[in-house]
């Protein structure tokens, strides 16, 4: 078993190494289904987590029983019945049941209708065995993850982009074919193909919630100018690096004193560099027409934008003075929070780098200066003369606290007022004093 998945196994199921457990595990599954469910599902949750420990979502069975869970020669004898019961619960898939993204939408359909009935379904575990195994879930979220990482790079509704570097993404062609047949099958992505003077392949991608729209003959024009595109930065990429090599030989053969050597070095470092210029210019123009496409579809959107929301106020009847009103609180409400960004971001952070012990310390000497300001009743009284105070409050009469008199309590040099309040309110916190004091 390799070492990186066997450390793994064993920092998920903390008893792997326990034989009497192990033992049991290993067994093949017999009976009912009820009796080995719980080990059915405990081996097809540690499939999936294996593979996504390693970043894989296609997986050879022969692999999964031999290698991944190999203890000492001892291999499971329930894997092939394990991996079985995944197929037929649509946890795994095998390439034949994907659909095929190169085929026109009909055929698709029907072979999600076929795989749907369970026409193609092996009876025996030995028809699976010698296959490439897909695991459905971690295909799912291979998928997901590729439209983000398009989606980071692209802001429009769809992207194209070429089958090589979809394949780059995807990590291989056998994958890149995998995720292609899934996002296919669920309508978010189309197969392109055009042989015109080269055999180019390229995927329309579907970025937002929509199923991706419609091949047209401008997604082929796009196609081509992509393909161009990563054509010459490789050609610029190959220049640089011929451009790099001339010019050490040419500094090695300056330095040995071989000058005529050297010189030839010299005309090729020139006749490359006007090469390079001639692929850079090339590049940038092809740059600034996708640029220039980009644009015409953002535009595009947000006409189609402006033609919903004046439909929308034709329909509810708003006025245009009403429209203005509500576009200039709209620029208010966001100059207003342009101002707090501003004053967020300006606004200097000075604690980011303060230690608790200082911020015990400092904490400290803010007790000691409130401890300074507090009037001495508060805090230095003796417990004996907030007990004879409290004996002397308590002795008054609850009526008199009706009248504007108040209570002064003396303490040398200093009186507090004390508000108007019943004796028992008084005795309580003179309590609470005494406590304290003690």
């Amino acid at each position: 078993m390799n070492s990186s998945v066997s450390e793994f196994i064993r920092r998920e199921v903390p008893d792997w190494d326990d034989e009497v457990v192990a033992t049991a595990r290993f067994k093949a599954l017999s009976g009912q289904r009820s009796d080995w469910e719980p080990k059915f599902l405990f081996w097809r949750d540690l499939i999936l987590k294996v593979a996504r420990h390693l970043g894989v979502f296609i997986v050879r069975s022969s692999e999964v029983k031999d290698n991944w869970f190999d203890r000492g020669g001892l291999t499971p004898l329930c894997i092939d019945r394990v991996l079985l019961e995944m197929y037929n619960t649509g946890d795994i898939l095998r390439h034949k049941d994907l659909v095929d993204p190169t085929t026109g939408r009909l055929s698709q359909l029907f072979k999600r209708v076929v795989n749907l009935i369970g026409v193609s379904r092996p009876s025996f575990p030995e028809e699976i065995i010698e296959e490439y195994l897909i695991l459905s879930i971690p295909l799912q979220e291979k998928a997901a993850e590729v439209v983000k990482l398009l989606s980071e790079s692209h802001w429009t509704s769809f992207c194209i982009i070429t089958m090589g570097e979809f394949q780059k993404i995807c990590n291989g062609s056998t994958e890149a074919s995998a995720v292609l047949s899934y996002l296919s099958g669920r309508g978010k992505a189309r197969y392109l193909s055009m042989s015109k003077t080269d055999f180019i392949e390229g995927v329309k991608v579907s970025l937002a919630k929509e199923d991706v729209p419609t091949i047209s003959s401008l997604d082929y024009d796009v196609l081509r100018l992509i393909w161009t595109k990563e054509k010459l930065q490789r050609q610029l990429d190959v220049i640089d690096r011929r451009y790099e090599m001339s010019r050490k030989s040419a500094l090695n053969c300056m330095k040995s004193g071989n000058k005529q050597v050297a010189l030839r070095h010299a005309k090729q470092l020139k006749l490359t560099s006007e090469g390079r210029e001639k692929c850079t210019s090339l590049l940038n123009r092809v740059e600034e027409v996708l640029t220039v496409i980009a644009n015409a579809e953002s535009t595009k959107k947000v006409v189609e934008a402006i033609e919903i929301g004046a439909r929308a106020i034709k329909g509810s009847r708003i006025s245009a003075e009403e429209v203005q009103v509500c576009l200039e609180e709209l620029d208010e409400s966001v100059a207003s929070q342009k101002q707090v960004e501003d004053v967020l971001v300006s606004a200097p952070i000075h604690c980011t780098d303060i230690e608790d012990e200082d911020l015990e310390e400092e904490f400290k000497k803010l007790e000691m200066e409130l401890g300074d300001e507090t009037p001495r009743t508060q805090i230095s009284r003796p417990a004996a003369n907030i007990s004879s105070r409290v004996e002397e409050i308590q002795k008054l009469d609850v009526s008199v606290c009706d009248t504007s008199s108040e209570l002064k309590i003396a303490d040398g040099a200093t009186r507090e007022a004390v508000p108007r309040e019943s004796a028992e309110s008084l005795s309580n916190k003179l309590s609470n004093l005494k406590l304290e004091a003690a």
